[in-house]
């Protein structure tokens, strides 16, 4: 990472700690449809634990417990897991649910081959290099057991904010504070060599609307 990138990421955690500190629950109790979706996925595969990246404060991990899952959260902002981790007493999951304050740019904190399922929404679209992006995919791979699924949504070069605000080289653009890096398709396609793509499937969420693809890949067995 260089001065400048690690500064940006600097930016980033102290901007989302913030806004979770101001705004607890920001984005509801409801969970994205794109967790929902990817429920059935992984319960259709025979998963049992569920890795989320990027859990925020927490509405798709409490999700992914209350449908029976076993659910290892992670994000770089403690406020935001703090907040879940109270959630998940509130809502009687709190057995089926650990945290960890994790940036993704380092490795990630479990075994090789320890992880039926991945699931990341929004997270891969952060404020990550090209290559940061591809390192992590890398991570998911190792931890992922044969056969595992990987779920992620992603803001792609559609996006009505692309190009618009901050310009930060490398497809990221920053919009309100928010730094975010969109996807070319030829980006998902790189990501999912070695893998099988089942899917690249696009959809809306929010008031601009946010144009997003939610990606299926699976682990060969």
């Amino acid at each position: 990472m260089d001065d400048q990138e690690e500064e940006l990421a600097a930016e980033q955690r102290a901007q989302w700690q913030s806004t979770y500190a101001a705004h607890p629950g920001m984005y509801g109790e409801e969970p994205s449809t794109a967790a929902v979706h990817a429920a059935g996925l992984f319960r259709t595969a025979g998963a049992r634990q569920v890795l989320e990246l990027g859990a925020g404060h927490g509405r798709d991990a409490l999700y992914f417990a209350r449908e029976g899952f076993t659910v290892h959260a992670t994000d770089f902002s403690p406020t935001g897991l703090r907040q879940l981790r109270h959630a998940a007493h509130e809502q009687d999951v709190a057995e089926r649910i650990s945290t960890t304050v994790h940036d993704v740019r380092e490795p990630l904190p479990m075994p090789n081959a320890t992880v039926d399922a991945v699931f990341a929404h929004m997270l891969l679209c952060m404020a990550l290099s090209t290559g940061e992006i591809h390192a992590l995919a890398d991570e998911i791979r190792r931890v992922l057991r044969p056969g595992g699924t990987f779920v992620y949504t992603v803001r792609h070069t559609g996006d009505a904010h692309y190009g618009a605000g901050t310009a930060h080289g490398d497809d990221i653009y920053e919009h309100g504070g928010f730094a975010v890096h969109f996807f070319p398709r030829a980006l998902v396609d790189s990501l999912a060599e070695g893998w099988t793509l089942d899917e690249v499937h696009p959809f809306e969420e929010g008031d601009l609307p946010r144009r997003l693809w939610r990606v299926t890949q699976t682990l060969p067995g």
